[in-house]
């Protein structure tokens, strides 16, 4: 069979390259923009479900929060009931009701504040200041015997002793209350330790200045109330507050 003859049938010669098809490459083309197309569907839907989840939240946390602010406005409507302070019952035999806050105790007609924070005296006045009060000022025996009695029950050791409003730190020797009264010369109403005021400075003149104010406190108890100690001044104790 002749070359020629073989062409004539149909048949490329050998060194003739084949051409691709015009219709692959349209599939090919379809095929990537569907692949587009469903990629960007399934990316509106995931938006669209967040979407509708984030309005879903703010809605909830709308009406939470509406549900907070009513419940703010009604408390803040609502006026606490008052709470009517009670005498002591039964009442004491000619003695006025007196009603101390939270912390104080009643006593006659004062109220007390026994301070547990170890400060210096003119601290410790300021702190009893703050509460509206003093430092106490003792101004009869019996009220000696509540104080040294309530003592005995609050203190730990020897030196657990509590700062009094009496002082001498303007002129030696001359004891004030903290009202600038004098402390009265009737040794039924005074109640100082044996051999005190001493004005001691101290083993190694720790206390140049002296002993100018007063603290009180016997643990085991005192004879005859007496219970009075000068101390420096700049020695932390706890404190008695009075008003």
């Amino acid at each position: 069979m002749s070359p020629r003859q073989s062409y004539v049938e149909g048949e490329a010669p050998a060194s003739q390259p084949v051409k691709p098809k015009r219709g692959s490459k349209v599939t090919w083309a379809l095929l990537v923009v569907c692949v587009l197309l469903a990629a960007a569907l399934i990316v509106i839907c995931r938006l669209s479900v967040d979407n509708w989840r984030t309005n879903k939240n703010l809605q909830t946390l709308m009406k939470e929060n509406e549900v907070l602010k009513k419940n703010i406005t009604e408390s803040q409507c609502k006026t606490p009931p008052v709470v009517q302070p009670t005498c002591p019952t039964p009442p004491v035999l000619n003695e006025p009701c007196h009603i101390c806050e939270a912390d104080w105790e009643q006593h006659g007609g004062q109220c007390y504040y026994f301070s547990t924070n170890k400060s210096t005296w003119n601290q410790s006045r300021d702190e009893c200041r703050g509460r509206g009060g003093d430092l106490v000022k003792i101004d009869s025996r019996e009220e000696q015997i509540f104080l040294e009695g309530r003592l005995r029950d609050k203190m730990t050791e020897a030196e657990d002793k509590f700062w009094i409003g009496l002082t001498d730190s303007q002129t030696e020797g001359t004891w004030l209350w903290v009202d600038g009264s004098a402390l009265t010369t009737d040794t039924s109403l005074t109640f100082w330790a044996r051999q005190e005021p001493d004005n001691w400075t101290g083993h190694n003149n720790e206390y140049p200045e002296g002993q100018d104010c007063a603290r009180m406190g016997e643990r085991g108890g005192a004879a005859d109330l007496k219970c009075w100690f000068d101390k420096s001044c700049k020695v932390p104790h706890k404190s008695i507050c009075e008003k």
